[in-house]
């Protein structure tokens, strides 16, 4: 009986490492709202690049420790609502779109109503879908596209209604890709733990001194690359099918067929 008892209370526990990632990703997301509200844009842009960090290591974490659980799975999509769904949105409607009225807020909430779109349908398909491939564009790489922006508009660009009207058609871009049905590589077949050629880690290396060049624009010219990636996947896959559907030889009826085919 006691042993039982001691079961069921270890079953209504929660694993404390990947939850620790997770609870650090939703409080960059949090403090990067706090931060636009104040007009420190620039530091809400790279708290939800760090909120991005946190959230691809909670997962790894879970799966290499054995620890993933449905609490923690949860957990993860909402704070992804609050890091990559509310936050960029509020932060982008701070930075740009509050100057265009009613057309700004709405754009930000589509890009809002986007991500827990995105969210809600990635959980209803775990399991069945495709581990290679992402349907939509996953919200933190949106969240990298419009954090992105400001954080290179914050650095590197004067403000001005060009660049306001910039912000709008991404923020808009971004909440709409990721309700589609768009393919973008999940890069979740990548085997970490396995040998690779020599030449890899060099262009690993390479990737890293490209970004530490100028992070804000190579992190905002990355991710809005990996939205456009998408449409050649998807293109590239429907002519694969066609090309397939083509291919397949016509079978001719048996001649037993043939000869009953008539009235």
């Amino acid at each position: 009986m006691i042993r039982k008892i001691r079961e069921g209370k270890a079953r209504r526990g929660i694993y404390l490492l990947p939850n620790l990632f997770t609870t650090a990703s939703l409080f960059t997301g949090f403090f990067a709202i706090v931060a636009a509200i104040d007009h420190r844009f620039e530091s809400a842009a790279i708290a939800i690049f760090i909120a991005m960090l946190m959230d691809g290591i909670d997962g790894r974490v879970a799966r290499m420790t054995h620890t993933e659980s449905d609490f923690g799975a949860e957990y993860d999509s909402l704070s992804d609502m609050i890091s990559f769904g509310i936050g960029p949105a509020l932060v982008v409607y701070g930075w740009a779109l509050n100057t265009m009225g009613k057309l700004g807020w709405l754009v930000a909430f589509i890009y809002t109503a986007g991500a827990a779109l995105r969210l809600a349908r990635f959980n209803t398909q775990v399991g069945i879908a495709d581990k290679a491939y992402f349907q939509g564009l996953p919200s933190p790489a949106a969240a990298g596209i419009v954090a992105g922006l400001v954080w290179v508009g914050e650095t590197q660009l004067a403000s001005s209604p060009l660049l306001d009207n910039v912000a709008m058609g991404l923020t808009f871009w971004a909440g709409v890709l990721m309700v589609s049905n768009l393919r973008y590589y999940s890069f979740k077949t990548i085997n970490w733990k396995g040998k690779v050629p020599f030449v890899s880690l060099l262009l690993f290396v390479a990737i890293i001194v490209t970004i530490s060049s100028n992070p804000p624009l190579m992190l905002f010219g990355g991710f809005v690359i990996y939205s456009i990636s998408g449409i050649f996947i998807t293109l590239i896959q429907m002519l694969k099918n066609r090309g397939e559907g083509k291919l397949q030889p016509a079978t001719d009826p048996e001649p037993d067929q043939e000869q009953n085919a008539g009235p």
